[in-house]
């Protein structure tokens, strides 16, 4: 496993998020530079399998390496280690394991969340993997590999200075990362305000999630709404700035992002996270970032989502 520790990270993730509130560290362009993280004495190690590998297209495989389109703005999913260029977090080790089982290098490139999916299915990166919530829109663009489960939850300033309820917010200022499913939801909420007769929420989208978080940091916004575990990293990051506000609703799957096409392909790293799950090492990479709660057991290409 990595050697760094959990607080040490957090440490890291703290900095980054309360740097933004002047200027943003994380990637936000498509052209920004690959970072290559997989493999090192330091990281989590499995063996490849080779009749899972041999289920890899060799389109794939032909150069040894997966490239992987991601948003290095999302702790404790994806984001830049202090070094600021280093991508690490749960879902950087995770598929590294993957394609260590299918005998493969995963090499991770910074990228804007909502060009991700368009970029996997042009052909610039052969998988996306940056917390993406499984839904029917995204489902129609690609194939999807469920890994993780994870809900919406919201958070504002330490002891709720402006009375935010979740349920109760029209008129206030919401920060939420463009392209996400929490922008769907805000919309649905500020059309309900507005047919109720009351003021429409203000969606304030940020490129990245860090500068989502660092305005409400700053009291540029009143709350920001993310996934569970993001959010609940962020209030650990932020050193008691943020509080968590509400129960955690619409818990959903995220899913690996891999082209309409390349079905074989999705469902060989379906295959090897089940190994993964088997042996242990999918348990061990969740703990070790403590997002163990949004573990599952069968991980599915194009799950059903009735």
């Amino acid at each position: 496993m990595r050697t760094r520790s959990l607080s040490r990270r957090v440490a890291v993730a703290a900095v980054a998020a309360t740097a933004l509130v002047l200027s943003a560290c994380g990637g936000d362009s498509e052209d920004a530079a690959s970072e290559d993280t997989g493999g090192g004495a330091s990281e989590p190690s499995v063996s490849a399998d080779e009749e899972l590998a041999a289920l890899v297209p060799e389109s794939v495989a032909e150069d040894g390496v997966i490239t992987v389109g991601t948003d290095s703005t999302y702790a404790p999913a994806e984001f830049l280690d202090e070094d600021g260029q280093t991508i690490v977090g749960f879902d950087i080790d995770l598929f590294g394991l993957v394609a260590q089982k299918l005998g493969l290098e995963a090499e991770f490139e910074t990228a804007s969340f909502d060009s991700i999916i368009a970029g996997v299915g042009s052909g610039r990166y052969e998988t996306g993997v940056s917390s993406f919530t499984i839904n029917p829109e995204r489902l129609e663009q690609a194939n999807m590999i469920s890994y993780f489960s994870a809900g919406t939850q919201w958070a504002a300033q330490a002891d709720n200075p402006e009375g935010v309820d979740p349920d109760d917010a029209c008129g206030l200022a919401i920060a939420v990362q463009r392209g996400t499913v929490q922008v769907d939801d805000l919309t649905a909420r500020s059309a309900a305000c507005e047919a109720a007769g009351d003021e429409p929420l203000t969606i304030n989208q940020f490129e990245g999630q860090d500068e989502a978080t660092a305005s409400v940091v700053s009291g540029r916004n009143v709350a920001v709404v993310s996934d569970s575990p993001v959010v609940a990293y962020a209030v650990q990051q932020t050193n008691g700035q943020l509080e968590l506000l509400g129960d955690i609703y619409d818990s959903a799957p995220y899913g690996y992002v891999v082209a309409k096409d390349q079905t074989d392909f999705a469902d060989a790293i379906a295959q090897a996270l089940a190994a993964l799950i088997e042996d242990g090492s999918y348990q061990q990479v969740l703990e070790e970032w403590g997002v163990e709660d949004g573990a599952i057991s069968d991980p599915t290409v194009n799950p059903s989502l009735d």
